[in-house]
């Protein structure tokens, strides 16, 4: 059943909506598919994130990504996709992909830059527990920079692992709560190279991989997978590691 947009946001009842950042990410939502824009350093990171989640879901599901229409048959859904960034590249992998925002203008982007595109992208205006009410569920839930943006985590991650089907996956991309995140991740990005808006991020909201991970375990999910993403300033660009003290990526699978 089709979810139809929830344009009576930032609906009041739903525990994980944070009216502050939805004012916030409409007043940045114009900067989204702009390279050099007020979201370049998402730009920087996004091919490291987006390759992940795509070998991770091949991995998962026997797919050869070199094939044509690779992920065919998959059912996609990305929770605060704002415009786009992640959702467009899996639909060109031919996965049927839902997106969803809490910020009505990031939907109104993300379907005019798909249709550009020539892709076939579902982004709806709601939240997670809209979705939940209709019985949707997925082979793959993305979580990525969401969390750390939420008035209530742990009932984000109880929608979400709710959503992802027996046998699927979760992929959640966040910050680390550790003063080495804080110094980076907000004093540098945003007040000295301003790679970032100031205030983009609150450092009290951002979770350890062991929280993510015991969240996600009391809602039916096992964590399979914690990989860090550091930046490379002489290369300038951003890398796998093994290093989760500020950015990283955790797979959870729900089992069969």
């Amino acid at each position: 059943m089709l979810v139809k947009d929830h344009l009576d946001q930032p609906w009041p009842d739903a525990a994980t909506v944070d009216p502050a950042e939805v004012e916030r990410f409409t007043a940045l939502a114009e900067e989204w598919w702009k390279p050099d824009g007020k979201f370049r350093a998402m730009h920087k990171f996004n091919p490291v994130r987006r390759d992940y989640i795509v070998d991770r879901i091949a991995d998962h599901f026997g797919r050869d990504v070199s094939a044509d229409a690779p992920f065919a048959g998959l059912a996609i859904l990305d929770v605060g996709c704002g415009a786009g960034l992640l959702c467009e590249p899996l639909a060109a992998h031919d996965a049927h992909v839902i997106g969803i925002d809490a910020t009505a203008r990031n939907v109104e982007i993300a379907r005019w830059h798909a249709a550009e595109s020539g892709l076939t992208v579902d982004y709806r205006h709601c939240l997670a527990a809209h979705v939940l009410e209709q019985g949707e569920r997925f082979d793959v839930v993305l979580n990525t920079e969401v969390v750390e943006h939420v008035s209530d985590p742990e009932q984000l991650m109880k929608e979400c692992s709710a959503l992802v089907k027996p046998g699927g996956i979760m992929i959640v991309a966040t910050l680390s709560r550790t003063l080495r995140a804080f110094l980076l991740a907000i004093v540098g990005a945003e007040y000295v190279l301003r790679w970032l808006p100031k205030g983009t991020h609150d450092w009290r909201r951002f979770l350890r991989p062991d929280e993510i991970s015991a969240m996600v375990g009391r809602h039916g999910l096992e964590t399979k997978d914690v990989t860090g993403v550091s930046f490379n300033p002489i290369a300038d660009r951003w890398r796998l590691s093994g290093d989760t003290g500020v950015n990283y990526m955790l797979l959870a699978a729900k089992g069969a």
